[in-house]
């Protein structure tokens, strides 16, 4: 922590804290600022700006959160257009004038960069829209600028320190400054947690929307892959890689789902909002997996069981969970492979802006510029991945069917079959440790690694706290049972409603 930040973090009083976070803003939903603009209590822009003020006031000023890179410079302009739709009588949906945070991995054509958190993409204009961006615009949002990220989405090297980019520097957990918001999706987990947006999207390869959401005290959604495009997004695996909404609210992800989701899958909703039901854990038969259980989340976990049971939900008491144990089996070569293949890909089709095209140059710029961008930590995953050969190599095929058995077939797949469950249920992680630049992530548990090596479907909820910290309970299944998941999510959070707001302490313990 550097001279500022450590002022900073001493002079945050429960004064300025409580003025710093005071907002009509606080905790709206997407169906409250839209009831709010169809009276004409509100608009497009005034959502915009007064959201834009509190990034200002939260996320460079008062807090120092830093969780938003960059506001998008012509978000006013878009949300004009979008008053103008609205008094014509013409609204697109449910995020008609909604601002949105988009992480900084997901490609945008227009003046905002897109960089990975990276220097050497600090500059780099995409040479046009990820499809991400194009159903968000389509759907009428507002993209208000785009989220910190843990750089390369924490795909670079060993000892590397969750939410810290060159680009963008450190972010913070809302709860307490001094811990981390986790993952790779850390801005879009913090900014939303501390109500700089209406939601954000954030990407997951393994844990990085389910570990920062779960942290952040928010609702995470990593959808089946393939489910939303991944066309424009930066990669690191395209067996694993998808992004997916972060939201305070269930009902929030689900709209977001509705507008990102391709009907190309063959599997997507118009409206995932009408799977919500607040007796959906009634007859739900749910498998819960001790493995993932901390000591410290004894209590909460009972809490959460037991309030389950009395809505309905028969959950397993014999379940074993043993064969999830091995679900990680293979994954590490699968995504030194993708990742070589999917970032060389990635980077040559970039524009001038941009002065590296292959993993090679990225090293190298990395190595050049060592002084800014490894003083942290280095770039051995890089160079793992660069040693690796094709697609086609034997070691590459045989660990991606190692991945499928362990993680699909002979995992939640056949667990599932044995037991009929609608849902696993398990502790999503934490709670957030103290940042440490020096030594790098100290671990908060997780149980994302069977959903996301499998490419299967996971939803972390706000289920209770630990020392004053936020902790969340995922529910994940079979291939395309977002359906499934949104229900038992959403009974789940309107039984419990246990999501508090941060207050942005300096420290909890």
């Amino acid at each position: 922590m550097n001279r500022r930040d450590f002022l900073t973090a001493a002079l945050l009083t429960p004064a300025l804290v409580a003025a710093a976070r005071r907002s009509e803003l606080d905790e709206a939903g997407i169906t409250d600022l839209q009831a709010a603009m169809a009276v004409g209590r509100e608009s497009s822009v005034s959502l915009t700006k007064k959201y834009s003020r509190r990034i200002e006031q939260i996320d460079r000023d008062g807090p120092r959160l830093n969780s938003v890179i960059e506001i998008n410079p012509d978000a006013i302009e878009i949300a004009q257009q979008l008053d103008r739709e609205r008094k014509s009588g013409r609204t697109r949906g449910p995020l008609h004038g909604i601002p949105i945070l988009l992480k900084d991995n997901i490609d945008t054509h227009d003046r905002m960069r897109t960089s990975a958190g990276s220097l050497a993409l600090a500059e780099s204009i995409a040479p046009e829209d990820s499809v991400v961006a194009k159903r968000l615009r389509a759907a009428g949002a507002v993209i208000l600028g785009k989220t910190n990220l843990s750089e390369w989405a924490n795909f670079r090297g060993d000892r590397s320190t969750s939410g810290w980019s060159g680009r963008g520097g450190l972010t913070k957990n809302p709860y307490a400054l001094d811990r981390n918001p986790s993952g790779s999706s850390a801005g879009s987990g913090a900014a939303v947690s501390a109500n700089l947006c209406a939601g954000a999207i954030g990407t997951e390869t393994d844990g990085s929307i389910v570990s920062p959401s779960t942290v952040c005290g928010i609702v995470g959604l990593k959808p089946t892959v393939g489910l939303i495009s991944g066309k424009g997004i930066i990669p690191i695996s395209h067996s694993q890689d998808t992004a997916g909404p972060m939201t305070r609210t269930v009902r929030d992800a689900a709209i977001l789902l509705s507008a990102l989701a391709e009907g190309d899958s063959g599997k997507a909703h118009a409206d995932y909002t009408r799977f919500l039901k607040t007796d959906g854990l009634r007859g739900a038969r749910l498998g819960f997996a001790k493995r993932y259980q901390r000591g410290n989340s004894a209590k909460v976990i009972e809490n959460v069981l037991e309030a389950m049971k009395r809505a309905g939900a028969i959950v397993i008491d014999d379940f074993d969970d043993n064969p999830l144990s091995k679900a990680g089996s293979g994954e590490g070569d699968v995504l030194l492979y993708e990742f070589k293949a999917g970032i060389n890909a990635y980077l040559a089709r970039l524009g001038p802006s941009a002065p590296v095209r292959t993993l090679a140059d990225l090293i190298q710029f990395n190595e050049k510029h060592s002084d800014k961008e490894l003083r942290y930590f280095g770039q051995e995953t890089f160079v793992r991945a660069e040693a690796k050969g094709p697609l086609t190599d034997k070691a590459y095929l045989e660990a991606v069917e190692k991945c499928n058995k362990f993680a699909r077939v002979e995992g939640i797949d056949a667990l599932m079959d044995k037991h009929q469950l609608d849902a696993i249920v398990a502790f999503s992680g934490g709670p957030a440790g103290k940042t440490d630049l020096l030594h790098g992530d100290r671990g908060v548990g997780g149980s994302s690694t069977p959903a996301a090596v499998a490419g299967y479907p996971n939803i972390t909820v706000p289920a209770g706290e630990v020392f004053g910290l936020p902790v969340g309970i995922s529910f994940f299944g079979r291939a395309w049972s977002e359906p499934v998941l949104l229900r038992i999510a959403y009974a789940f959070e309107q039984l419990t409603q246990a999501r508090k707001a941060p207050k942005f302490l300096a420290t909890v313990v």
